[in-house]
């Protein structure tokens, strides 16, 4: 892993904020680096406003989407709230369709099929429509590149207004609005939402023209936080301020089927790290192992012992998830092996039988192991499905484009993306891909990078220290949580590796005289031969609260340890 020390912000900019926020100047230091070199900008920061929402008005075609649900509404129409099947989708319907629900009767919820349907808008969920008397479809989380779905949809009298966060393609849909910040002609100031973020400024611009206030629609932004966290959107600007605000909801009022879920963890104070780790897979898991319109359900549900028989079918599908994921991870590590793809600027793996509902974790986990942009294909119907993840900087969407020949369909992000291709094309996209990749990556981006924010002294972590740094949450792209490196460091003779398969590693740390702290590595197991040898060492890590029986105690998150 290099690990890279972030350049000292200017000292007169440290000092000064320093000394107008009254606190120590390794924590201005952090502030300046994150681009708060004033009291009035660290005051927003660190006490994010609802006043610093945008006019859900300056997004392109809002008053063509307002208007067309007034109308739908006026004229007692039928309307499907269609999303996709993973968090960010399943979120953005329960939110649509409980606000719609909370004054107007004729609504109904879509989740497509992971299997039958695939990704996004789908010619069944239309004609299940067309079926029901439905004229007009709400398509949250997808939509912006269903051109064809959009015009087959208008043939059979149905409109459609999509509320969508991905990269437009050359064309438009030809919907009655299309609500999507990354449109080129969209002057919206933040462009870094997710799909539940567009659908919140829907419905914030539809409670406007009802006389409520953003009090009002408060207690939807659990949910949007949640999306935030598992879509791995950046949590600046406006998504900082409600995340921050999604999260007061879940820890102080969580929505009954949050409850249930969390009495299945016995977890109550949660952080964004937490719901993505607690809360997003077990959303995810239903559409992955069973059917979102689970998820979506147990989100909406209002009577506890109701939500509590969702939420433990859903824990089911969450082991079996975890079940699926591990040995899917240890065939393709097996199949990486044997085909000597060690060396390859990429990863790409294919078995017809893997679940598809679990390959996009399991290119997570190649990562973690080989560190290469990584596709992972399994057998859908008669074509290949594939999930995509990245390696900080490289864009595989963009990759994917140099591919393009070879892919029936594609969609995503910079750093994840999914497609379908033909059986007879994947040995030429194999190659392509790898050529493509090969051309256009850095071969510093070949090996993880860890981003070191400052040096620190075990001195210097207080107890107040630490009630500030807290305060910097919530974290995730484009606000990390700080990571510190200490040097001349020694386990105290309690080190040891830990978990089921000893992978991850457990040190008792000091610096010299310092009080002595607990670290935790996770698969870090391998490491132990350098921190336990009685020789002093560097690590780089987060700090954390220890939750235990009651008691709270500071505890570093070990992200590496080197020799010195």
């Amino acid at each position: 892993m290099r690990w890279n020390l972030s350049p000292k912000p200017n000292l007169d900019t440290v000092t000064h904020l320093a000394q107008a926020l009254g606190i120590a100047p390794l924590l201005s230091s952090l502030l300046v680096q994150r681009g708060i070199t004033t009291y009035a900008e660290a005051k927003r920061f660190f006490r994010p406003g609802l006043d610093e929402l945008h006019d859900p008005f300056l997004m392109q075609d809002m008053h063509l989407a307002v208007a067309r649900i007034q109308t739908a509404i006026a004229k007692k129409e039928n309307i499907l709230v269609y999303g996709d099947y993973d968090v960010d989708g399943t979120t953005s319907v329960a939110l649509m369709s409980s606000y719609l629900k909370s004054y107007y009767p004729n609504v109904v919820t879509y989740i497509p099929d992971r299997y039958e349907e695939g990704y996004g808008v789908s010619y069944k969920g239309i004609d299940f429509a067309a079926d029901n008397s439905i004229t007009l479809i709400i398509a949250l989380d997808c939509g912006i590149k269903a051109i064809e779905k959009v015009a087959y949809a208008t043939k059979k009298g149905i409109d459609f207004i999509i509320c969508d966060h991905h990269r437009p393609g050359p064309e438009i849909p030809k919907a009655v609005a299309v609500l999507d910040p990354k449109r080129e002609d969209c002057k919206y100031p933040y462009k870094e939402l997710c799909g539940c973020g567009v659908g919140f400024k829907l419905i914030q611009a539809l409670a406007s023209g009802r006389g409520q206030t953003i009090d009002d629609l408060l207690l939807y932004l659990d949910l949007v936080a949640t999306a935030i966290g598992a879509d791995i959107v950046p949590v600046t600007g406006e998504n900082r301020v409600l995340a921050y605000y999604g999260l007061k909801v879940i820890n102080s009022n969580p929505r009954v089927g949050y409850q249930a879920m969390l009495k299945q963890v016995q977890k109550s104070t949660l952080t964004i790290t937490d719901v993505v780790f607690i809360i997003a897979p077990r959303i995810n898991a239903a559409g992955r192992m069973k059917h979102g319109n689970h998820a979506v359900t147990l989100l909406v549900e209002t009577d506890l012992n109701k939500a509590a028989v969702w939420a433990s079918e859903i824990e089911q599908f969450n082991e079996d998830r975890r079940d699926a994921d591990k040995r899917i991870t240890q065939e393709a590590l097996a199949q990486i092996q044997e085909a000597a793809q060690e060396n390859a600027n990429t990863t790409v793996v294919y078995q017809k039988d893997w679940h598809k509902g679990v390959i996009g974790i399991v290119a997570s986990r190649l990562i973690e192991t080989y560190y290469r942009p990584t596709l992972v294909f399994t057998k859908s119907g008669d074509r290949l499905a594939a999930s995509a993840r990245s390696v900080k900087g490289f864009d595989v969407y963009n990759a994917l484009e140099g591919c393009a020949p070879y892919i029936e369909q594609f969609g995503g992000h910079k750093y994840a993306a999914g497609l379908t291709l033909l059986e007879k094309d994947y040995a030429g996209f194999k190659a392509q891909f790898e050529k493509v990749v090969s051309e256009t990556i850095d071969p510093k981006s070949l090996n993880p990078e860890l981003t070191i924010d400052a040096e620190l002294d075990f001195a210097d972590i207080t107890p107040k220290f630490y009630r500030i740094l807290k305060q910097f949450a919530p974290f995730g792209p484009g606000n990390r949580q700080p990571v510190f490196m200490t040097k001349n460091l020694k386990d105290t003779g309690y080190g040891k590796c830990v978990g089921a398969d000893k992978t991850h590693l457990r040190l008792t740390l000091k610096q010299g005289k310092s009080s002595a702290f607990i670290g935790i590595g996770f698969g870090l197991g391998d490491k132990k031969n350098i921190a336990c040898t009685n020789t002093p060492f560097i690590a780089g890590y987060c700090i954390d609260e220890n939750h235990w029986q009651g008691n709270v105690s500071l505890q570093l998150r070990l992200k590496d340890v080197k020799a010195i």
